[in-house]
């Protein structure tokens, strides 16, 4: 259990703590629950990617203690040193600014015979759990002593807590005002530099504005509640506080939210604004809040395999038309957390075998492409062999025997479908553009090719059903949009390998049809069938129109249409008009109609459709 104080004195307390560093020993009841992040606490030091010292250290009757803190790890410990057997030192931890703590984390004394000793390190912040922390080092030695608290601060690049808001790039209300005793309450935003203010008009003097941020879409915010408080003073009727960050990259929070709140001088009460997100661009918007979602400690973004994959494909296809590298760390944490062996339910509902595969062989596919776009972004080859690895997978299942031709859907060869084949054709048509010299991939894409174009998978209309029958006939299951949009993709890319203009006439007939057909587009805007009506998507369906934009924008750029960049931005223009909330989270139906849904896999989905269109 934290030491804890009165609300009532627990500001007042916590700004002597940090004037004096002198603090009672607290008794904790029970060790604190881990933290785990990029490592888990209680890490050895000896592990730590950097050391340094952010915060004066402390003399404590002749010893020094030290905090030292890595911010590649995004983790702290302490040392006292210069002392004598007895002398201990240990972390003390705060997720509300000091107002309580997790105390004695850590806690080590020094042995007989030595001068010196540390603790484990433990993590400054929790993405995982939505929480920012502060971290301070203590030590008792005949008498106790706390450095300062590390990073009260937030900073998001040059943008950090504290800033003027005559300093902001701009100034823009997001949200409605709120209103209180005839006072007016505002949210200012500074959206370029994802800054925030509030301002308080229209009261007297003693009138209160402060900001709230929540790190978890508004549901909690024990670190961010009255940040910048203040008062309308004597002779004034409005105020306005300092300006506070919405992302904290170092402790690896991002999407954070704020509210503007306040309250009139004789009353107790106060009102809040909504709250909000800041959007410096559309597609940033939607990528800070897709990394929001994002498990830090295991790399992924949970309950979702194969989805997890395409999310990732999202955030490389932002990073590389932004130019932004906020989140190239992700890239690694996801390849090196997840390429080994994993139990049925640890990934998904099977065994994960190493190197992304499974029974589901569309699912491992899936993976084939993150890593190549992470290849073709970062330039690592690793990724070019962990897609080589899954592909080659993918290929054993290529079977003669049935159909003439085609890759099974999975390993126990029950289905030859639409999403297997076309990822196959765009992996094999991808490994033969990035690998020098090669006959292989570029012959097995070709055959793939001229097998799919003859398989019956695409209809009399141009567009793709689900599969074929055990009779090897179009089964007129649903037109999905990836499916068709795999196909465009496709072979828009043989076409660049090859320079055959069927393949490129295969392409644009099939990227006509999705957007004359109310199969896939109503009123200009990509339409799955699951979101029409009361209808519904699951969790797969919920990202397969962003997988459709990824491609059909890909073959807007082979060819420079007018009219497929202009369907391309249609989309995002209606996405950002309708299916967006204050916290940038963008929903499963593009045309905003209801029901609609909200969550991480709708967020990569609609992600793409802002990325695709930034480039036009």
């Amino acid at each position: 259990m934290s030491a804890r104080t009165h609300p009532a004195i627990g500001g007042l307390l916590a700004l002597l703590l940090a004037l004096t560093g002198l603090v009672a020993l607290p008794t904790p009841s029970h060790a604190a629950t881990a933290v785990c992040a990029l490592a888990c606490d209680t890490l050895d030091p000896s592990k730590a990617q950097q050391d340094t010292f952010p915060v004066p250290s402390r003399n404590i009757n002749g010893r020094t203690l030290r905090l030292h803190v890595s911010d590649l790890d995004d983790m702290a410990w302490a040392s006292i040193d210069d002392g004598v057997s007895g002398d201990s030192v240990w972390l003390d931890r705060s997720w509300d600014r000091g107002a309580t703590w997790e105390p004695l984390l850590g806690k080590a004394s020094i042995p007989s015979t030595w001068t010196g000793t540390r603790t484990l390190m433990y993590n400054i912040t929790d993405p995982v759990g939505h929480r920012r922390g502060w971290v301070r080092a203590c030590g008792d030695a005949a008498g106790v002593a706390c450095t300062d608290w590390v990073y009260p601060k937030v900073c998001d690049g040059t943008s950090c807590d504290g800033a003027d808001p005559a300093t902001a790039a701009g100034d823009d209300t997001p949200v409605p005002s709120t209103t209180l005793y005839g006072r007016t309450i505002s949210l200012h935003v500074d959206q370029q530099g994802g800054t925030a203010w509030g301002v308080i008009a229209g009261g007297g003097a003693g009138d209160e504005i402060w900001l709230d941020r929540s790190w978890d879409n508004g549901a909690s915010w024990p670190e961010g509640s009255s940040l910048g408080r203040t008062s309308v003073p004597s002779g004034a009727s409005s105020t306005r506080t300092v300006m506070f960050a919405t992302r904290d990259p170092r402790g690896l929070l991002y999407g954070g939210a704020v509210r503007a709140c306040g309250r009139e001088a004789s009353h107790q009460e106060g009102s809040c604004t909504a709250w909000v997100r800041p959007a410096p661009t559309r597609a940033r918007a939607g990528a800070d809040a897709l990394m929001a979602s994002y498990q830090t400690n295991e790399g992924w973004w949970r309950s979702s395999w194969w989805n997890s994959a395409v999310a990732l494909t999202a955030l490389i296809d932002f990073a590389e038309q932004s130019g932004r590298h906020d989140y190239d760390w992700a890239i690694a944490r996801t390849f090196e957390q997840n390429r080994g062996v994993f139990p049925a339910g640890g990934r998904s509902s099977d065994p994960i075998e190493g190197h992304f595969i499974s029974r589901a062989i569309d699912d491992a596919a899936w993976w084939a492409v993150a890593w190549l776009t992470a290849y073709d972004y970062t330039g690592e080859q690793r990724y070019l062999d962990e897609a080589v690895t899954i592909t080659d997978y993918v290929h054993h299942y290529w079977d003669t025997g049935s159909c003439g031709g085609g890759v099974w859907w999975n390993r126990e060869r029950t289905y030859k479908n639409a999403v297997t084949n076309g990822l196959y054709l765009w992996l094999t048509t991808s490994l033969h553009q990035r690998i020098a010299g090669d006959t292989v991939w570029g012959s097995r894409a070709t055959t793939a090719a001229d097998w799919y174009l003859a398989s019956g998978l695409i209809n009399s209309s141009g567009l793709v059903n689900d599969g074929l029958t055990a009779s090897c006939a179009n089964n007129g299951q649903t037109v999905w949009s990836y499916n068709q949009g795999l196909a465009i993709g496709a072979f828009t890319q043989l076409w660049r390998s090859t320079g055959s203009g069927r393949y490129l006439d295969t392409a644009k007939r099939l990227a006509d049809a999705a957007m004359s057909s109310s199969a896939l587009t109503r009123d200009g805007v990509l339409t799955e069938s699951c979101d029409i009506s009361t209808a519904s998507c699951d969790d797969n369906q919920k990202q397969f129109k962003g997988i459709f934009i990824r491609h059909f924008a890909d073959l807007a750029d082979a060819t420079g249409s007018a009219t497929y960049k202009a369907y391309v931005r249609k989309q995002a223009d209606s996405v950002w008009a309708t299916d967006r909330d204050s916290l940038n989270r963008l929903g499963q139906r593009w045309s905003g109609t209801s029901p609609n849904t909200w969550d991480w896999r709708t967020q990569a989905s609609a992600l793409e459709a802002l990325t695709a269109a930034a480039r036009f």
